[in-house]
């Protein structure tokens, strides 16, 4: 027996690094992104530490890549950070900002990482579910039928809150946050004094209009970090380039946690994302991206209305959610001990990848337990795929008609 065994064995992890997970796009980031991190190889600085903060090139990129969508100019040296992809941003910002029984307050379905995020920052979690449409089970509902109760959020609130995270476009729902709830959950916060952390890494993505909670009110903007993904805007998620963008009364601390957690990010992919930013609009880039990410979610759900299967309709984003309850699992089907006493969810998934070779993300992960029943009869499928692979898993799909009812 290796060393590594018996270590493995004896030192048991943390709960909050035991379970991690990642979502892989199945393609190359366009060429224009790639010939520019083969030049930046090329130069002496680039392949040198970082500023701690950001090359100073991409941070001038994304202040101007976002300053029309905020409406306003934005800083470069003061309101921009770049971080070691979106999460080591998300989790500078959390260490940056919440003292060991401080409570932040996330919506479920959530992201994952947010919960390890907070834990290591000493924070405690507030859980407010997203209402799943009353019809969901029995036909195709929209993304943005998950609807936020106010009320919810306001029981979630006590003195010890700090911070909301905001997740929009959702993962793995695809929910656009509506203007109007936005501006409620913008409200709520001036209201109450507390941190906004929006994450809208799929921001490039919408499919229906897209509201950003920091241009509602100077009083909202005041208090809301946005972290954005130039792994996700350019489908190069290796790379581990993300970026908060907020006040330099926030984003000073924020970068403060940051310098202590890695001091500094990949040099020659920061100055290969700041190509990225600075071409993109030019070359109709983010348009293009859309539409073919939108065309992909119809043409794979087209399989799901083929079935009979009822399916959310993402509002943007890759990822969409479908219902299974239609599907009988076959009542002697053997699963092993750990994916019987889970939810049903994983024992669809379970049975997916063992019978028919395809592989999808049981929602229920993203759930506390008292609500996992919300969503154990969906399942959460990623097409940020080749085509040819979306077609050969929607003629995989096809034989689970003979477990339907």
């Amino acid at each position: 027996m290796s060393s590594t065994s018996v270590q493995g064995e004896q030192f048991r992890p943390a709960s909050r690094v035991a379970s991690q997970k990642q979502d892989v796009c199945g393609y190359n980031p366009p060429k224009f992104i790639t010939d520019a991190a083969k030049d930046a190889l090329d130069k002496v600085d680039c392949n040198q530490y970082a500023p701690t903060k950001g090359r100073p090139r991409l941070k001038k990129a994304i202040a101007k890549a976002y300053s029309p969508l905020f409406g306003r100019d934005i800083d470069p040296d003061t309101e921009v950070v770049i971080t070691t992809g979106a999460n080591e941003g998300m989790l500078s910002a959390f260490m940056g900002f919440i003292e060991p029984g401080e409570e932040v307050v996330i919506f479920e379905p959530f992201f994952d990482q947010y919960i390890s995020n907070i834990e290591m920052a000493g924070g405690v979690i507030r859980y407010v579910p997203l209402q799943p449409p009353k019809n969901g089970g029995s036909e195709v509902s929209s993304a943005g039928d998950w609807t936020v109760n106010m009320e919810a959020l306001e029981k979630a609130i006590n003195f010890k809150t700090k911070m909301i995270v905001l997740n929009t476009p959702h993962n793995p729902v695809g929910k656009i946050f509506s203007k109007s709830e936005l501006q409620a959950i913008g409200d709520f916060c001036v209201q109450r004094n507390l941190i906004i952390l929006s994450d809208e890494v799929y921001d490039r993505l919408p499919f229906t209009p897209f509201t950003r909670i920091a241009t509602l009110s100077p009083a909202i903007a005041a208090r809301t970090l946005t972290v954005g993904s130039a792994g996700k805007n350019f489908y190069c998620t290796g790379w581990r380039v993300g970026y908060l963008i907020g006040p330099a009364s926030l984003i000073h601390y924020v970068a403060a946690a940051h310098t202590r957690i890695c001091f500094s990010s990949v040099s020659p992919l920061q100055e290969a994302a700041a190509v990225g930013f600075e071409k993109a609009e030019e070359i109709g880039f983010w348009e293009q991206s859309r539409k073919e990410m939108k065309g992909k979610v119809e043409r794979f759900c087209a399989v799901f209305d083929e079935l009979g299967l009822p399916y959310s309709k993402p509002d943007g984003g890759y990822f969409v959610l479908a219902n299974f309850a239609r599907v009988k699992l076959p009542e002697d089907y053997k699963f092993p001990p750990h994916v019987a006493e889970r939810p049903r969810d994983y024992k669809l998934a379970w049975f997916l990848i063992m019978e028919m070779g395809l592989a999808a993300i049981p929602p229920t992960e993203f759930y506390t337990k008292e609500n996992m029943w919300m969503a154990e009869d969906w399942l959460r499928f990623a097409v940020c795929k080749e085509d040819d692979v979306l077609e050969g898993a929607k003629e995989r799909l096809r034989g689970l008609r003979k477990y339907m009812s």
